[in-house]
């Protein structure tokens, strides 16, 4: 399946615009959502290619939003990249557990970033 729409969940709009200008550079379709809850709900309304996940949010956290997208019915085809500052291996772990299909930390590096959307499609 070919990745076209992206929606990225981060509660930080400098890492929304950062992500976003990556993103649409390469051509994609982004959509935006602040914390988890909205990134649950955008997942099905708007029924993306692709979902980049913050970990570190207010309310539902990155970890909790991936395990809702992953073991929805609705959106468990989605994959999730989650992108997060923590870089701990312990948190890789746990975050593929959830149902992540990747994991990249921040600062993002564009082209890693590409490469693994990419291995995705």
């Amino acid at each position: 399946m070919a990745i076209k729409k992206v929606l990225v969940v981060d509660d930080s709009a400098t890492e929304r615009h950062v992500l976003g200008e990556i993103l649409t550079k390469q051509g994609f379709e982004v959509s935006f959502a602040e914390d988890g809850e909205s990134g649950v709900a955008q997942s099905k309304l708007v029924k993306p290619d692709l979902v980049l996940m913050d970990v570190v949010m207010p309310g539902l956290n990155g970890f909790q939003a991936t395990r809702a997208i992953t073991k929805d019915p609705d959106t468990q085809h989605i994959p999730v990249i989650i992108c997060t500052t923590k870089g701990q291996e312990t948190d890789k772990i746990w975050g593929m557990r959830q149902g992540a299909k990747d994991y990249v930390v921040k600062p993002v590096d564009a082209a890693e970033l590409m490469t693994k959307i990419a291995a995705l499609g």
